[in-house]
């Protein structure tokens, strides 16, 4: 039996737009993926999961609605999102289906560092014209063909987390470049149609240099590509996040998704791209709270109309969890808002506390809403045990992870930049 999506059409945004100063159109955008993710997202969720499979059906139907697209800019044929309202978008989606938010954000990625991003940084004008004209055919796959993206990070070492090169690395050769290597935790692998690979360009006699890392889109048909191991993880399980390996792919200068350098200058100067993780674990937050006020109310399609909201306990973790929700929205919202080229200190460690509380928070609120709503919502015949499970991968998640944030947080609070206590 499928789990019940627990969801109606007239579900309450999660931003109210008067609440939080939405602009016209953040609110349309944010409604349009709030009933796209009640109707065609939630009912095919547990499929997803317990199958451990690609969500296939879902991504045909976001190209239908546009969505393929949110952060193409609109005068190249996307809904042309800036970073707010693409983030908001995705936490309306992430209440419904965590596998495909999460999954949807490395397709958007490509898009959004690509578009929004790389025109606020310094590029020549010379090769900004280069960009545009060669994104303007990875656009194209998109809109026109659904073609999905992914953005492999994770390889094993400290890459993914900004501290070292990529390993997997691209070698200059006539037309193009040879790509070598291998990234983990793939999500898409096997699914995708072009993987968005971060790699380090090799320059004969030098160190491998962060500076150096290409982005460069790899057909998942070019020769020397493969998929291995196997999928069955605790949860977030219609990511499929298996292992590319890359052996002499080649692939020519056009499939370049940034000039050489821009994605060091992006990292550095536009930290907050690395949030784009978040927003699926705010919709979380915001799926287990409505899943027990409705059960406590006895208004959970699919089971008995019995009320259970008169008892003192079940009030006080309602009121709790409400408290919890409230903080994280707030400073989620303001560190999405905070977004921007060269953010100040101050928010840069906002950005820091955002992710960390939503990622745990988001588990801590599926935990105690299990706790609150009894023995049954532990079934998967009810959607708040997947939710338990899919929020407790969003804090081991790179670059971002919760251990970093607090590392981060706590060096950056007691040192300004280039002390030391030598």
């Amino acid at each position: 039996m499928d789990a019940l999506p627990a969801t109606s059409l007239d579900d309450a945004p999660i931003f109210d737009a008067a609440a939080f100063r939405l602009t016209p159109f953040e609110a349309e955008l944010t409604a349009k993926a709030r009933r796209f993710g009640a109707s065609v997202l939630a009912p095919r969720a547990t499929r997803w999961d317990r199958e451990a499979t690609f969500p296939t059906d879902n991504y045909r139907d976001m190209h239908r609605e546009g969505l393929l697209g949110i952060c193409i800019p609109k005068d190249e044929g996307g809904l042309g999102a800036d970073f707010r309202a693409y983030c908001m978008t995705a936490a309306e989606l992430g209440r419904y289906c965590g596998a495909t938010a999460l999954t949807w954000n490395m397709h958007v990625c490509s898009t959004l560092w690509t578009g929004a991003l790389t025109e606020d940084l310094d590029i020549p004008d010379e090769a900004r014209a280069t960009h545009r004209r060669r994104r303007r055919m990875h656009y194209d796959r998109i809109l026109e063909d659904g073609a999905i993206y992914s953005q492999p990070f994770s390889e094993g070492g400290a890459a993914a987390a900004g501290a070292a090169a990529f390993g997997t690395t691209a070698r200059r050769v006539e037309g193009g470049f040879l790509i070598n290597g291998k990234k983990i935790f793939a999500s898409l692998a096997g699914h995708a149609n072009y993987y968005g690979i971060l790699c380090t360009e090799v320059h004969e006699g030098e160190k491998l240099s962060r500076r150096d890392t290409l982005y460069l889109g790899v057909p998942a048909t070019a020769p020397g590509v493969t998929v291995e191991g196997d999928w069955d993880p605790l949860g977030m399980r219609g990511t499929v996040s298996r292992n590319l390996l890359f052996k002499d792919v080649f692939v020519p200068e056009d499939a370049a998704l940034m000039p050489p350098g821009l994605y060091f200058q992006a990292a550095t100067r536009w930290p907050h791209m690395f949030m784009t993780l978040s927003p699926t674990y705010m919709g979380i937050c915001q799926a287990a709270y409505d899943f027990t006020v409705k059960y406590l109310r006895g208004e959970v399609p699919g089971t008995p109309p019995v009320k259970r909201r008169m008892y003192p306990t079940k009030q006080i973790a309602v009121a709790q969890m409400r408290i919890m929700l409230e903080q994280t929205k707030a400073l989620w919202f303001q560190a999405i808002t905070d977004a921007r080229p060269d953010p100040t200190k101050d928010q840069m460690m906002r950005a820091l506390a955002a992710q960390y509380t939503v990622m745990e928070n988001a588990n801590a609120l599926c935990a105690l809403a299990i706790r609150t709503c009894g023995g049954q919502s532990m079934l998967k015949s009810l959607p708040l045990e997947r939710m338990y499970r899919d929020s407790r991968c969003g804090a081991l998640m790179l670059p971002w992870t919760a251990e970093l944030c607090l590392d981060r947080l706590g060096r950056d609070t007691l040192y300004e930049k280039g002390e030391t206590d030598q």
